[in-house]
């Protein structure tokens, strides 16, 4: 009897909480990522959940992904984003691209781990990251994760990203149709596994792609940045052509919000992103990657909303 009280508590506060949100100003704001990638249409499935399972309206926005999500959730310019978790450290405590000041964010869950994947095509001559000197290469849309991370494994390789590459700054898509045309030999982008442009280029026509291998160049990059990043495989298969495992390596996702976001609303985003994944996984299969041994502190490397800390506890995951 206990338990069912609780749980009627528990269900009343959300639908409380819902309908405060649903009564204000505007729809909540999701910033996401490039249309060929991930985060996009992730965040169309979150959207979904929200209007469902708690009665909110929300705006799903397509950006050039994490930095800019981070960016503008720190100014109060949208309520939910995506990011990696380099990007995100960097925001908090205000390095790199957030030397202008730390950002007031904080985590609602791990996600997924984001693979980088260094994209050319069979007849290019590349077979490693080192091979990129001189080439035409996409390191990523503007204020993008993937920019970040790939200016990371250059210098990992030994090469300047503004003297040694004939630098293209493309989202995904962008860099499918160059690379198709002719007119981009590379490209660099970080996200789930398949990502929709990549599997658009290995699809066509007289064209097999190659994933470049890179995962001997982790201790390298560890040791500038910390223990951000982690090794992983691509297995063979996850692409159309692709026959052989690629060597790579991947950052952390997180879903995240300002600080101040009131804690019954994040501890009942949470919750509710939580117990309806499985709609996201129908949207994209890294969806089913969310799970609950990853929300430790040591995963979303910045720290989790107190509400969010909250229902991670009441599940018996390890964060503070």
């Amino acid at each position: 009897m206990q338990r069912f009280v609780k749980a009627l508590a528990v269900a009343a506060g959300l639908m409380l909480s819902a309908a405060a949100f649903a009564q204000g100003q505007k729809p909540m704001s999701i910033v996401t990522g490039t249309t060929g990638g991930v985060y996009f249409p992730l965040g169309g499935g979150l959207a979904q959940i929200l209007q469902k399972q708690m009665g909110i309206n929300a705006n799903v926005e397509a950006t050039a992904g994490s930095v800019e999500n981070l960016f503008r959730i720190g100014k109060g310019q949208a309520d939910i984003g995506f990011s990696q978790t380099d990007a995100a450290w960097d925001a908090v405590n205000g390095l790199d691209k957030f030397t202008g000041g730390k950002l007031p964010l904080r985590a609602l869950m791990v996600l997924y781990p984001n693979t980088m994947h260094v994209v050319t095509i069979e007849g290019s001559g590349i077979k490693t990251v080192a091979d990129l000197r001189g080439k035409r290469v996409s390191t990523g849309a503007v204020n993008s994760a993937t920019e970040v991370f790939a200016f990371r494994v250059l210098r990992a390789a030994g090469l300047d990203p503004d003297k040694d590459i004939k630098r293209e700054r493309l989202s995904p898509a962008e860099s499918t149709r160059a690379i198709r045309d002719r007119q981009l030999d590379a490209y660099f982008f970080v996200g789930g596994v398949p990502t929709p442009a990549i599997t658009d280029l290995a699809a066509t026509p007289g064209i097999k792609i190659n994933l470049i291998d890179f995962a001997d160049l982790l201790d390298s990059m560890v040791k500038v940045s910390g223990p951000i990043y982690v090794p992983i495989t691509t297995p063979a298969k996850s692409y159309p052509g692709q026959d052989r495992d690629t060597r790579a390596i991947a950052v952390w996702n997180v879903l995240f919000v300002r600080e101040d976001m009131p804690a019954e609303m994040a501890y009942n985003l949470t919750r509710t992103i939580y117990n309806n994944r499985a709609e996201l996984a129908a949207v994209h299969p890294e969806g089913r990657n969310i799970d609950l041994k990853w929300q430790q502190n040591a995963a979303a490397v910045i720290p989790f909303h107190p509400g969010s800390v909250k229902f991670w506890q009441s599940q018996g995951a390890k964060v503070k």
